[in-house]
């Protein structure tokens, strides 16, 4: 009887703005998992990997227990936990493997519009409301600076109108709710995004095989968001000018065609967007028959 490989755990965010996107990662990975609607896991049919839906705060200590293999998770929780453990003298928590493609915001203080207090190097004393305490409080040691800061949950950007602080920090995506509230974006503190984060004990051996195919399938898929496979033709003379017009690019494939000597036919990948202005500048080179397609996969 054949025995059925050891199962890898991946802890996501159960609600909230990294969910679907995680979810979405993981079937472009070649996942198909069957999943309750009210089940917070969900079981992998075609791969030993299921999935569990928890707090995004609960990912970091589910990574660094080993109850999970593999986490995603945003980098201010991770950041948060991070500083928590170090202070009880775990340096390691978990192993940081990559940053993703999605979920960018970023941490950073905000103030009334209409206060005195419009920059963090005039903080003398005022009161900071956060959800991350920890990292407000070692910016503010490391910077030194005076700031009082308090745990504020919820919805953060209303603590200066409730008279709770005098100022906030808080995760800014487009800037509309701190708008909404009457408050001014100051200094970003830190740049957030999903990161894939590994248990940092030792995977068993039976594990080992399909946990580093899954990260390099990751790192694959993250590879080709918003890459193109740019295919035309073009004289041999502009293919130098071609290059450097094209955003990101690898060293092209130049194939001979048929019958035609002055001509050649180019196949490159470009790792950035392809802007219509740059379809007409090639074709102010010489090239012709430009076609732009979407890549789906790739491995290095």
């Amino acid at each position: 009887m054949t025995q059925s490989p050891a199962r890898i755990k991946i802890a996501i965010q159960k609600s909230g703005r990294l969910t679907e996107l995680c979810l979405e990662l993981l079937q472009q990975c070649g996942l198909k998992y069957s999943r309750g609607r009210d089940q917070l896991i969900g079981f992998g049919e075609n791969m030993p990997v299921d999935f569990l839906l928890v707090r995004d705060d609960d990912i970091p200590g589910l990574v660094k227990d080993d109850v999970c293999d593999l986490g995603i998770c945003g980098m201010n929780v991770l950041e948060e936990k991070r500083l928590e453990y170090a202070a009880a003298g775990d340096d390691a928590p978990f192993k940081m493997l990559q940053p993703l493609d999605f979920g960018h915001c970023r941490l950073a203080f905000a103030y009334p519009e209409d206060g005195d207090l419009q920059a963090i190097t005039d903080i003398d004393g005022q009161t900071i409301a956060t959800s991350y305490p920890l990292i407000v409080e070692d910016y503010l040691k490391r910077n030194q600076l005076n700031g009082q800061v308090i745990e504020f949950s919820g919805a953060v950007e209303i603590a200066p109108n409730l008279g709770r602080a005098e100022l906030i920090c808080d995760l800014v995506s487009t800037g509309g709710t701190l708008a909404a509230n009457r408050l001014v974006e100051g200094e970003t503190i830190l740049e957030s995004r999903a990161c894939l984060v590994q248990t940092p004990i030792d995977i068993p051996a039976e594990k080992t095989e399909w946990v580093n195919r899954l990260v390099e399938r990751i790192a694959g898929v993250q590879q080709v968001r918003g890459s193109k496979y740019i295919m035309m033709h073009a004289p041999r003379s502009a293919l130098a000018a071609i290059h450097e017009l094209l955003p990101g690019a690898e060293s092209p494939t130049v194939l001979p065609l048929d019958e035609v000597n002055d001509k050649v036919a180019v196949h490159v990948v470009c790792r950035e967007n392809v802007f219509w202005e740059t379809l007409e500048d090639l074709k102010r080179k010489g090239a012709s028959s430009i076609l732009v397609l979407p890549i789906e996969k790739m491995l290095a």
